[in-house]
């Protein structure tokens, strides 16, 4: 397959990207800064540079021609204020969403955040409820496309090394998870066709993800 990662300098990407080249998938990481690019060739992965914020849906969508498959692992990140919450984790997605539809690319899978359901609702830090209320709206609009989309929404993210392990639920009430586990979910996410459509939250848990994602898909 060749697999377009938007954020792919982010550490779930790297991790994801070098799963996927290892086992002999083409695989393209969009980066905005150009010096990221030998860090995803070591992950296995093709850089190219493309800015989420700046770049059209015209441009993107000549990169994404002949793609199978994209994955929207990109944010703001740890620093930035509320209105790039919007711009990257909202208008990022989105962009991301509108350049598939351009290309033909119908698989897309979304990185978003536990409680994304819920948007900001009842958090008092006011850049944490808007990069909540930004993947409240980019799940939102994915959500009403005609694409063969998965949102995994998993809980606290840690550089602990991957157990295989998790839970998997619309709700599975709060927890954390090795960032290690989402990359692996994400593999196991894109070679199952019974996953489109599915919204799950993730966190660590004792089930091993193909059989956590059978009894979702069942």
């Amino acid at each position: 397959m060749r697999i377009v990662i938007a954020g792919g300098h982010g550490k779930i990407a790297q991790i994801l990207e070098r799963h996927l080249a290892e086992r002999g998938d083409d695989v393209v990481g969009l980066i905005r800064n150009p010096d990221h690019a030998a860090d995803l060739r070591d992950a296995g992965a093709e850089p190219v540079t493309f800015d989420l914020e700046h770049g059209s849906a015209d441009e993107l969508a000549t990169i994404l021609s002949g793609a199978d498959a994209v994955v929207f692992a990109a944010g703001a990140g740890p620093g930035s204020g509320a209105a790039r919450k919007d711009t990257v984790d909202r208008g990022g997605a989105v962009l991301l969403a509108d350049a598939a539809e351009r290309a033909g690319v119908n698989r897309y899978v979304m990185v978003s955040s536990m409680g994304a359901a819920k948007g900001g609702a009842g958090i008092e830090d006011e850049v944490f409820a808007a990069y909540q209320e930004a993947k409240k709206a980019a799940d939102e609009d994915l959500m009403s496309r005609d694409l063969a989309w998965t949102i995994l929404r998993p809980g606290g993210l840690t550089d602990e090394p991957g157990t295989g392990l998790v839970t998997m639920a619309p709700e599975t009430g709060r927890g954390s998870i090795p960032r290690e586990d989402v990359a692996r979910t994400i593999v196991a996410v894109l070679d199952d066709p019974a996953t489109d459509g599915l919204v799950a939250e993730l966190i660590g848990g004792s089930q091993r993800i193909a059989i956590a994602l059978a009894e979702l898909t069942d």
